[in-house]
């Protein structure tokens, strides 16, 4: 798995296991819920930030699109 989904995972509170594998730590059904959408969202913003700089129609960028898309604020 690549590093930065490591991260990104630890960042969401998810634990990254030896191979690389992320999944919830021991948490509750709404906790792993949070931290799966929580990594989702991370994902989506490093996504959406990559391409933020091509301009698309109405003066919003790529990158605006793909968060309304996935419904993620900046």
């Amino acid at each position: 798995m690549n590093l930065r989904i490591q991260e990104l995972a630890d960042e969401a509170g998810m634990y990254v296991d030896l191979d690389g594998t992320p999944w919830p730590r021991a948490m509750s059904a709404e906790e792993s819920e949070a931290a799966y959408k929580k990594f989702a969202q991370l994902i989506v913003k490093q996504c959406a930030g990559r391409v933020d700089w091509i301009l698309a129609e109405g003066g919003r960028t790529q990158g605006d699109l793909i968060r309304e898309h996935f419904g993620v604020e900046e």
